[in-house]
């Protein structure tokens, strides 16, 4: 009997992590045989969301990776305790909403601090708004510990990315600003207690109107952050006015054409992947789409 099926007869319903350290199998192999499977059912949970990647062609692939997401959202079981899995992944579910939760709160806890602790705490609430984006936006953070970019020092899964722009700040208030927030980032880098990553861009409405015009790849990725993210704190009048902005610019138009060409190469993939006859992924455009070795997002 195959050792992954055994385990679930044993133990249950499984992630795939669970599956993976539990079994030692290689995961691309262990992929494959749980959907190759007929007596294997799997239901992911969450969603999947588009990203952009100077790496792959037409630079639109959807995150979670294919391999991220079968390790981290997906709940593996045998047909007989459908039941049983139902239950775990929606366990799962909401242990993620709740991960992505406390995050989202302990970066408005943060930037409050940030605000309140600058010479002008009120023209910081009124002329500027901090957004927050990436999978705690989409209520997809997650606690697997990785190396922080600059320093290679270990964080505690999802980074908070946040977007801080700003209209009519006085350079001395700006510099201030930035300062607070970098000082607050490495604080939080260092805290054991933590070991949080904050990634954050300060800007103005006027760099945001430029990054609009979606005529780089940088733009891009500005708009799609500016089109994802959610009102952290600060002045909710300036980030309804951004997301007119967004709107009047037709991003999410764009970014919905470009998540639905991403969403066919993944199917197109995960079909090529599951035939494959080697134990190995050769081709580098679908390992970079089944692996993907960083799940970082660029700001700009």
């Amino acid at each position: 009997m195959d050792t992954h099926i055994e385990l679930l007869e044993r133990h249950g319903p499984m992630t795939g992590k669970e599956m993976a350290e539990s079994s030692q199998m290689d995961y691309f192999l262990l992929w494959k045989a749980c959907h190759q499977n007929p007596n294997i059912i799997t239901k992911t949970i969450g969603s999947r969301y588009l990203r952009l990647d100077k790496h792959v062609e037409g630079l639109a692939r959807l995150s979670p990776s294919i391999l991220r997401e079968f390790c981290n959202y997906t709940v593996i079981g045998l047909a007989e305790q459908s039941e049983a899995l139902n239950q775990k992944a929606d366990k799962l579910h909401r242990e993620i909403i709740e991960i992505s939760g406390k995050k989202r709160r302990l970066a408005e806890y943060i930037m409050e601090h940030v605000i309140d602790s600058q010479p002008e705490p009120g023209l910081i609430r009124k002329n500027t708004c901090f957004i927050i984006a990436g999978d705690v936006a989409f209520e997809m953070a997650h606690l697997e510990p990785r190396p922080e970019f600059s320093t290679g020092t270990m964080v505690n899964g999802s980074d908070l990315d946040i977007v801080i722009v700003y209209r009519d700040l006085p350079e001395s208030t700006l510099n201030s600003l930035d300062a607070s927030v970098y000082e607050n980032k490495y604080s939080l880098l260092r805290n054991p207690v933590y070991n949080e990553e904050i990634d954050y861009v300060i800007k103005d409405l006027a760099k945001v109107e430029k990054q609009l015009a979606f005529d780089s790849f940088e733009a891009m990725v500005a708009s799609k952050i500016l089109d994802e993210g959610a009102f952290l704190c600060g002045s909710f009048e300036l980030f309804s006015e951004i997301k007119q902005m967004v709107a009047d610019f037709g991003i999410p138009g764009k970014l919905s054409a470009l998540k639905e060409q991403a969403s066919i190469e993944r199917e197109s993939a995960r079909r090529k992947l599951l035939a494959l006859s080697d134990t190995v992924i050769l081709d580098k455009e679908m390992r970079q789409l089944f692996y993907t070795t960083s799940e970082r997002e660029e700001f700009f």
